[in-house]
């Protein structure tokens, strides 16, 4: 079958890595289903697999593609879910020390299809095409569990979004101006700043400036270069969530302001399957939909993950089939 993959770990130059070409089809075992993708998203966690990050050497190739959506072999139409746990763990599979992703064990959806527990296929709703619900399973429910799950944020209040043109970025706000939340972000550009405008930013501003008032809940997934800037820009008992550090680990944590303002910092990592359905829901009731900035055939892919890399995304990049 056709397929987009990492032939081999490459730190230093991940592209080098990259194959598209033809991978073994692969077979069903009992409780799992064959999806036939229909669209995948690009996201950073494909990136950090071909640089080898969070996969052992022994387990390439490695097809890549960590969500997606298709058809079932019955024709059934579903969104994939791809933390994968254990068969025994009970609760939050989000918890699970054993939970891996698809790309990290199992092959990922950027191929002709893709083989995950029967669990992890959720129905897709009619009014998402396949390009929007393949948006939904990591960067939407990334940014779903840490504006609704994390952030205990009420309708009303202020929340920054940090970097707002990444798909985790671009769908905190849109998911916190439907909801009803004072939407302020920041943008390295006038046309990022523009795009988080376009989708429902209340204010964007340039990383660093001071803001007009602090807030009470800044969105991170950018770390290092937006951390110092996240610390200062909180009322006192204000919230940090953190999912990602694309441009690497803080200088220093501040913890003389987390005490003394009585800040709170809360880690935040992809969604459960019961969000993930919460999520689904939630577009289809109040119609909003993900910005997608770049939609390309999977033949394509380097264009896509170029472009990812470096830094010129405006929304999700998707690959259709």
């Amino acid at each position: 079958m056709f397929a987009v993959y990492a032939a081999e770990p490459n730190k230093e130059d991940p592209l080098a890595a990259l194959a598209v070409g033809e991978r073994p089809d692969p077979e069903v075992p009992e409780g799992w289903t064959r999806v036939s993708m229909r669209a995948a998203s690009l996201n950073m966690h494909d990136l950090w697999t071909l640089r080898g990050v969070g996969i052992k050497p022994e387990q390439f190739p490695m097809i890549l593609g960590c969500d997606g959506a298709g058809v079932l072999d019955d024709g059934s139409e579903v969104v994939l879910h791809s933390v994968i746990g254990d068969p025994e763990w009970k609760g939050d599979e989000t918890l699970d020390p054993k939970r891996t992703l698809l790309t990290e064990k199992h092959q990922g959806s950027f191929a002709d299809s893709v083989i995950v527990p029967s669990r992890n296929a959720l129905p897709k709703p009619e009014g998402l095409s396949f390009p929007e619900a393949a948006c939904m399973g990591t960067a939407w429910l990334t940014a779903y569990r840490m504006l609704f799950v994390k952030s205990g944020l009420q309708p009303g209040q202020t929340m920054l979004v940090q970097g707002a043109s990444g798909g985790v970025a671009t769908a905190l706000v849109q998911l916190g101006r439907a909801a009803g939340f004072r939407v302020w972000a920041t943008g390295r550009s006038e046309e990022k700043r523009a795009v988080a405008e376009e989708l429902g930013a209340h204010a964007t501003f340039e990383p660093g400036a001071r803001l007009p008032e602090r807030v009470d809940a800044v969105f991170e997934t950018v770390g290092k270069a937006t951390w110092s800037h996240s610390m200062k820009s909180l009322k006192p008992g204000g919230i940090i969530v953190i999912s990602g550090a694309t441009s690497g680990d803080a200088d220093a944590a501040e913890l003389h302001r987390v005490f003394f303002l009585q800040l709170r910092v809360a880690g935040s990592t992809m969604g459960s399957r019961d969000e993930l359905a919460s999520l689904l829901k939630f577009c289809e009731l109040s119609g909003i939909r993900p910005q997608i900035g770049t939609q390309l055939p999977m033949k394509d892919a380097e264009q896509g993950f170029r472009t990812m890399l470096e830094g010129e995304t405006a929304g999700k990049i998707v690959f259709t089939r």
